[in-house]
């Protein structure tokens, strides 16, 4: 068995039993090639050219030209660093500046969010969280005619990710600045060549402990079945 990420899920995969055995062999004897690995199991080479495609493209086997086959380590770690930020990324909950404090609260209920990203005329212009609403709320301000826009965190100060950076990078981003999610955002050069962010998701401690959970839940799978 292995894991992999599709779609933002921890997908195992099954071997075969001869699949199993080829990863033992390579893990005991590599460098070994094709040629060697089926006289050991005392098939052809094109009875085991299948298994080995399979092993390779899920990452468990590496090829090397004049070289042969390598074991490559399943190790969490490894994995983690494989998996990218649009893998997991989260759907963003957006209101627009004029959207009122009160309002914005009843969509931070609504949908069970801590942080509600702001957008001015379709890109992101700020953030605003439980904590920028406690603080409103404390002062007695009038929420229902206020606008979001005059409590929200603005630009340049909003640290955000995006689809191609890591998965442990978005972490240690989260984890410096002490926030509970942060944007992920496309890049889009204007016309007057400056850059703005279209929010496309979201990273948050939350989903970070779902990964975490699930890759953990894949691994202990792993050893249980060898």
């Amino acid at each position: 068995m292995t894991y992999q990420i599709l779609d933002g899920q921890v997908i195992i995969i099954e071997f075969t039993s001869r699949q199993r055995l080829i990863i033992d062999l390579v893990k005991k004897n590599q460098p070994i090639t094709s040629s060697q690995l089926a006289e050991r199991l005392n098939v052809s080479r094109a009875a085991i050219r299948p298994d080995l495609s399979v092993l390779t493209m899920s990452g468990v086997l590496e090829a090397k030209p004049k070289m042969g086959y390598f074991y490559k380590s399943s190790a969490i770690f490894d994995v983690i660093k494989s998996i990218k930020v649009k893998d997991i990324k989260s759907q963003p909950v957006i209101v627009s500046e004029d959207t009122t404090v009160y309002d914005t609260i009843i969509r931070l209920f609504l949908e069970d969010t801590g942080t509600i990203y702001v957008e001015n005329n379709g890109f992101l212009s700020g953030v605003v969280s439980r904590k920028d609403f406690i603080k409103i709320a404390v002062g007695n301000t009038e929420v229902k005619k206020l606008p979001v826009g005059m409590i929200m965190s603005r630009m340049p100060k909003i640290i955000f990710t995006t689809d191609e950076e890591s998965v442990l990078e978005a972490a240690e981003k989260i984890i410096l600045q002490e926030i509970d999610s942060i944007p992920v955002v496309e890049v889009i050069k204007g016309t007057d060549g400056k850059q703005e962010l279209k929010v496309t998701g979201k990273v948050s401690k939350t989903t970070l402990t779902k990964l975490l959970y699930e890759l953990g839940t894949g691994m202990r799978v792993l050893n249980e079945n060898g």
